[in-house]
């Protein structure tokens, strides 16, 4: 399994969604086919068939709730990485 892969895997578990780190999960969505436009500490994702998905930092770290929303547009939208 690639980078990607991991934190795929770690995203969709649900078991470490404390300790995703933000720029593994902006690499993630970049890898996805996501689009991102920064607005301050607002990292704004978009694709053609998806929700928007709007991220920030907390500290190193992915905002525990988002990554939840994250996977949540994962599982119901059957996105793969690319």
């Amino acid at each position: 399994m690639g980078k990607y892969d991991d934190i795929f895997a770690d995203v969709l578990s649900g078991k470490r969604d404390h300790n995703i780190k933000f720029s593994d999960l902006c690499n993630l969505l970049d890898n996805m086919g996501f689009k991102c436009s920064i607005r301050g500490d607002h990292y704004v994702y978009r694709r053609d068939d998806t929700p928007i998905i709007n991220i920030q930092p907390d500290g190193h770290n992915a905002k525990v709730y988002q990554v939840k929303q994250v996977r949540n547009i994962i599982l119901s939208c059957h996105l793969e990485v690319q």
